[in-house]
């Protein structure tokens, strides 16, 4: 069945499929592989998160159970060490070696290709503004400091959720970090990586009691726009809300 806009997906699910016998032969060049690490050494500040705390009575089989998303928060701020937690379980190092340097969540070839970008609203301690996580460095860059929390809810389908959340993350992905290894094919690892990336940021979420939403409903070039990123070697795939529950 078409709809009105075609069946451009139906057509890319067809065309990159794997047949027996017909797989892509390419050579991959180590010495062009992108750089799996973003910076921004202009930014306006950056702000070294703090050290990471983890509470060990929490159970992981009660936060399975748990997980629900939440659409309506609270307005009070949330911590920076919770802030800190997150974006560590989101996407943190664990384990790094020459070649490679692992995540909190697995990445089709060890590739990586998601960056995270929290727009802060409400963090105690924290300006409001548009930062980029560092997570080699385990910091925040800022990048663009204000109130953005119209913009972000406009670019989420006008979701109210985006501009009550304490802070919303945006993911983007840099699409030639999986290309290098996948060609075409790699936008069907690239969306898998940033599911990866959701259910933990959910499960982290119940974990610190807070509540939590993923938004895959977004004016793309609207936030391609906020985060001063062109939509095509980087591009916005994803937007995470969270806060405090109203119980």
């Amino acid at each position: 069945m078409n709809d009105q806009f075609g069946t451009y997906g139906d057509e890319f699910q067809q065309k990159s499929k794997y047949i027996r016998e017909n797989l892509p032969r390419h050579q991959l060049d180590w010495l062009k592989k992108p750089n799996s690490f973003k910076g921004y050494p202009d930014a306006i500040k950056t702000i070294k998160l703090p050290n990471l705390e983890f509470n060990k009575e929490i159970s992981f089989w009660q936060v399975i159970l748990n997980r629900q998303s939440t659409r309506k928060f609270k307005n009070e701020p949330i911590t920076i060490s919770q802030l800190s937690l997150l974006l560590f379980g989101i996407t943190g190092l664990t384990r790094i070696f020459p070649q490679v340097a692992f995540r909190t969540v697995p990445s089709a070839g060890g590739l990586y290709p998601i960056e995270v970008y929290p727009v802060v609203n409400n963090i105690e301690n924290l300006n409001q503004g548009i930062y980029h996580y560092d997570l080699a460095k385990h910091r925040l860059e800022l990048l663009k400091e204000g109130d953005f929390r119209l913009e972000i809810a406009k670019g989420c389908l006008d979701q109210k959720m985006a501009f009550n959340s304490a802070v919303d993350f945006v993911w983007t992905a840099i699409i030639e970090r999986s290309r290098w290894k996948y060609l075409q094919r790699c936008y069907r690892y690239i969306y898998m990586d940033a599911g990866h990336i959701g259910q933990n940021f959910y499960l982290i979420a119940e974990a610190l009691g807070l509540g939590a939403c993923t938004i895959g409903a977004i004016y793309d070039d609207e936030i391609n726009k906020l985060l001063d990123i062109d939509g095509t070697h980087e591009t916005a795939i994803y937007v995470g809300v969270i806060g405090k529950k109203i119980k």
